[in-house]
């Protein structure tokens, strides 16, 4: 068996690729230009330039939808900016965190770590009270007097995991007796997780804000073709692939992210079929394999809140054949926070995570008049049949039901 699967490897590295450098399609790729972004780089830089001078720059919100060119367009600006600092000598540090990763921010006391971490300052995982972390944090930010710049991506995900405790510190900082100066960039899929913020903390971050709208199937074209010149070998690329990809990621709120994973997938398809050109049928193929791989990794990502929502709408499918109001679902909803000891969220938060299953596809949610009872969600379910097992069996685990 180990000869023969040395064999296969053998064979696997003499095999002609259609890819020529496939790692610019990947999500932490940033390209030396940054297409349809303009508007957004030019008002973020104005924000930020401020810092070169000494000035402390105001925080800011930026939101849009998945796969619009946030994390890209404030990943190249605040390079930009840095490489402008060192060029000057001025004492610039932008720091960023991705909030969705487990280990960064699920807690207060592991944001406030790593950060400090970031900054020279070595703090164990666990194991100092809270208090001494944010006092080892301020000492590594006074060691010397600059401006820091703190991103953190996927803000929504710190509130929900930890609350806006850490969020409110962070952006009062200033008002301590610090030699340096912080502003905090917060990125989000979802402007309304800014209605929950304490108002304080709401009248802070949103100092400035960046709205990123959804790519058009044109501007989605335009992104694939520029990244494709470099991705794909001469002539790998089939006729209509590149429309065929942008439709797909146009239908999906204009996700530029779905639509580069798609091509880079689709080529991987064609090198597993030994075949020097990259088909529609591929584009195909690999359509329906990351729609069950997203599903179950959008599922597994949520927190236990969404869990108990999510459980609650499929436990009610099979009575009713997909007609699922939101009132049933907060019953059944309330029930499992009884069940579990879990904090129970009002209908109207319940009401907002539906819409966001809706925005991921993984429910269809459709708004509906009941007349002099109000409106309410029809609401069914759009997750595979093939993949409802493993989804279900993933929510119980996290439920511990």
């Amino acid at each position: 068996m180990e000869r023969g699967l040395d064999r296969f490897f053998d064979v696997f590295l003499k095999k002609e690729s259609v890819f020529f450098d496939k790692k610019t399609l990947q999500s932490t790729y940033t390209p030396e230009t940054i297409l349809y972004r303009w508007e957004q780089t030019k008002q973020i830089a104005n924000i930020v330039a401020p810092a070169l001078k000494g000035d402390k720059p105001s925080n800011i919100f930026v939101y849009g939808k998945t796969g619009t060119g946030k994390t890209l367009t404030l990943k190249y600006t605040t390079q930009q900016l840095v490489e402008a600092a060192n060029r000057e000598n001025i004492n610039l540090k932008v720091i960023y965190i991705n909030c969705k990763l487990k280990r960064s921010a699920d807690t207060e006391y592991r944001l406030i770590a790593q950060l400090a971490r970031e900054l020279g300052k070595s703090i164990p995982p666990t194991g100092l009270p809270t208090e001494e972390v944010y006092r080892a944090f301020f000492k590594a930010l006074n060691k010397q007097k600059q401006n820091y710049i703190f991103v953190l991506d996927e803000i929504d995900q710190l509130v929900e995991k930890t609350g806006d405790g850490a969020l409110y510190n962070l952006t009062r900082i200033n008002e301590e007796d610090t030699n340096s100066q912080i502003s905090v960039i917060g990125i989000s899929n979802n402007i309304m997780f800014v209605d929950n913020l304490d108002p304080r903390v709401r009248s802070s971050l949103s100092e400035e804000g960046v709205v990123f709208p959804p790519y058009n199937a044109l501007q989605i074209q335009g992104i694939l073709r520029q990244r494709a010149e470099i991705a794909f070998k001469a002539g790998a690329i089939g006729g209509g692939v590149i429309e065929k990809c942008a439709a797909y990621a146009a239908r999906d709120h204009g996700d530029a992210r779905r639509a580069l994973e798609l091509l880079r997938v689709a080529g991987e398809v064609a090198d597993r079929k030994n075949t020097n050109k990259i088909t529609i049928e591929h584009i195909d193929e690999a359509e329906q394999k990351i729609d069950r791989d997203r599903m179950i990794d959008v599922v597994a990502t949520q927190p236990k809140q969404y869990h108990l929502v999510l459980y609650s709408i499929i436990s009610l499918q099979p009575q009713r054949n997909n007609n699922i109001f939101t009132g049933e679902v907060y019953e059944v909803y309330r029930s499992l926070c009884n069940k579990t000891n879990t904090s129970v969220l009002t209908q109207r938060r319940v009401s907002d995570i539906i819409s966001e299953f809706d925005m991921l596809g993984i429910v269809n949610a459709k708004v509906i008049s009941k007349g002099r009872y109000g409106r309410t969600r029809d609401i069914s379910v759009e997750i595979p049949q093939n993949i409802m097992p493993r989804i279900k069996t993933m929510l119980e685990d996290s439920i511990h039901i």
